[in-house]
């Protein structure tokens, strides 16, 4: 299984662990999306919405920080 675009590719001597980080970022990166999706549904609605928008926000925020926590272990800084 490969992801294009996001340059992780799944590989059979991958690690348990490794292969699981992939998956959770996988899921996270969708889970990331779907929160754009519905925060421009909700502003494009506009009303009293502004309260959900802000916890949709907040969300996508540490959405990012997961990513972003798995993508540091499966691609760590190489020092030269």
């Amino acid at each position: 299984m490969s992801n294009e675009g996001d340059g992780e590719s799944f590989d059979i001597h991958d690690s348990e662990e490794r292969r699981a980080l992939k998956v959770r970022l996988v899921e996270l990166r969708e889970e990331h999306r779907a929160m754009d999706a519905a925060i421009a549904a909700l502003q494009i609605q506009g009303g009293g919405e502004a309260l959900q928008v802000a916890r949709l926000k907040k969300r996508k925020l540490q959405l990012k920080d997961q990513i972003q926590w798995i993508e540091d272990r499966l691609m760590p800084d190489i020092i030269a």
